[in-house]
């Protein structure tokens, strides 16, 4: 390695912030090769010559403005993967940061022909054509969600991933969470960017949630940590709202999961649209509540004169993860998703996970070896043993195992900490402001890497995001 290039890997090691970071990962990509690499749009793993000619044919259309034939073009060929564009080898294999300029290219002539067919004052294309346009080709588009995971005070991890996501303006709108990623996706969604904001400069934000119960509170409490202290950390950061309040307060889709504590119920994916009324931080309680460590949670609603009642007041609720720790296909069907961002802090799950992992091939599988083998071994064990031995509420046991054995844990892009980050046994413990910072920190080191590739993979749907916001504003200047 020559002497500049260590200087640049030094500074791409000791980087404070994305820009310095960027600036060291660009220089090094000179050095190296990758910034020839991207020049260049030939490459075996996408249909270059596919993505030039729609790249060559949307520029001429939008520079005619011929909008008729714009519109035809971008309903029938657009798409998310268009020519394998989306394919992890193109991103960090070859280069440090970004991709192909050809995919870029693309991605910013289908951004300005969309900004072009919203912001037209023609005759031809009047408003309602547009909105029926941008809703229905959004619709086929799909958009991309955050889908923050459970990992007790390893969760912190996701607030770091999500200050830095904002800070480059690609953070999506539907943040998902379960367990402790639900209590970080709660504080995020029921505060505005501006009070986010504020909520980061904060010198006393504290996560003080664990604290062992007595023994002779034991029996009582069925869990090995007291409930209170996580209550109370949660009152202290989610504001008292519904997910309906929530949403309406900051736009933001929030959706929690939870798993049910008996054997007759299924588990959910609670937000504005499947459970409105529902209260966000007792939604985040009952999400947190790890079997064993904390007690199953009633979940509490606001009712039709604004008071805090029983929600199914027959059941209890208890840790997301258990059941769905990523919930992708619920998330989808519920909202358009077909592109998942996860932050992925599980103990059990990171120290398996490799830089990118595919849907097929060697690394998944040896993760699914690594990772689901042993939980299919326990739970046929407990099989064998509920065939021999009358054992009240092994059921119970057994379908848990079930569901974590065959969870899917990462995403179409997944981002998670250093391995030595937090050591298993201090997951439960509460973290100092120092630890809180060096926490956050790494959250948004992970995500340097990777945000190219988001900012690439989502810049369509904010787009379309975007010109929807503005025929809204421009449609209730109109009334007005």
């Amino acid at each position: 390695m020559s002497t500049m290039a260590k200087k640049y890997e030094i500074a791409l090691a000791e980087a404070t912030n994305y820009e310095e970071w960027r600036y060291a990962a660009l220089a090094l990509d000179e050095l190296d090769g990758g910034a020839k690499w991207r020049k260049e749009p030939e490459s075996p793993d996408y249909d270059y010559k596919l993505l030039a000619s729609r790249v060559k044919l949307l520029r001429q259309l939008r520079r005619r403005k011929d909008l008729d034939r714009l519109i035809y073009r971008l309903r029938e060929e657009l798409h998310g993967n268009l020519g394998n564009m989306a394919n992890p080898a193109l991103y960090h294999q070859h280069c440090r940061v970004g991709t192909k300029k050809l995919i870029t290219d693309y991605i910013d002539e289908v951004c300005a022909s969309l900004n072009l067919l919203c912001d037209s004052d023609v005759k031809a294309l009047p408003p309602m054509r547009k909105r029926i346009f941008l809703k229905r080709a959004a619709r086929s588009f799909g958009r991309s969600a955050l889908l923050l995971s459970g990992g007790a005070s390893l969760g912190l991890f996701h607030i770091g991933v999500i200050r830095e996501l904002e800070t480059q303006g690609i953070l999506p709108r539907v943040i998902t969470g379960s367990s402790a990623g639900s209590i970080v996706a709660g504080i995020l969604a029921t505060h505005t960017d501006e009070e986010w904001e504020m909520l980061m400069q904060r010198d006393d934000w504290r996560f003080d949630w664990a604290r062992l119960v007595r023994l002779t509170d034991l029996a009582t409490n069925r869990g090995l940590l007291d409930q209170k202290v996580l209550r109370t950390c949660i009152d202290q950061n989610i504001p008292d709202m519904t997910f309906l309040e929530a949403y309406q307060h900051t736009n933001r889709i929030l959706n929690i999961s939870v798993s049910p504590a008996d054997s007759h119920q299924f588990p959910r994916l609670l937000n504005y649209l499947t459970a409105p009324n529902v209260l966000v931080r007792r939604a985040a309680l009952a999400s947190a509540a790890i079997p064993g460590i904390f007690p199953a949670v009633q979940l509490r609603a606001r009712n039709f004169e604004g008071k805090s009642v029983a929600y199914m007041p027959q059941n209890r609720w208890i840790d997301g993860s258990v059941h769905e720790d990523i919930p992708k296909d619920k998330a989808n069907r519920l909202h358009n998703i077909n592109h998942y961002i996860v932050s992925q802090t599980n103990p059990y799950v990171v120290p398996f996970l490799n830089e990118e992992i595919e849907e097929t091939g060697l690394l998944p599988f040896l993760q699914d070896v690594v990772i689901k083998a042993p939980m299919v071994q326990i739970e046929h064990l407990l099989e064998l043993v509920q065939q021999h031995f009358n054992i009240p509420g092994l059921g119970s046991i057994i379908k848990k195992a079930h569901a974590v054995a065959r969870q899917t844990y990462s995403g179409d892009i997944t981002i998670y900490p250093e391995r030595n980050l937090l050591s298993l046994a201090r997951i439960f413990d509460n973290l100092g402001p120092t630890q809180l910072e060096v926490m956050l920190m790494e959250g948004r080191r992970a995500t340097w890497p990777k945000i190219e590739r988001i900012r690439n993979t989502t810049q369509i749907s904010r787009t379309f995001d975007q010109c929807l916001h503005r025929m809204a504003e421009r449609y209730r200047y109109v009334k007005r």
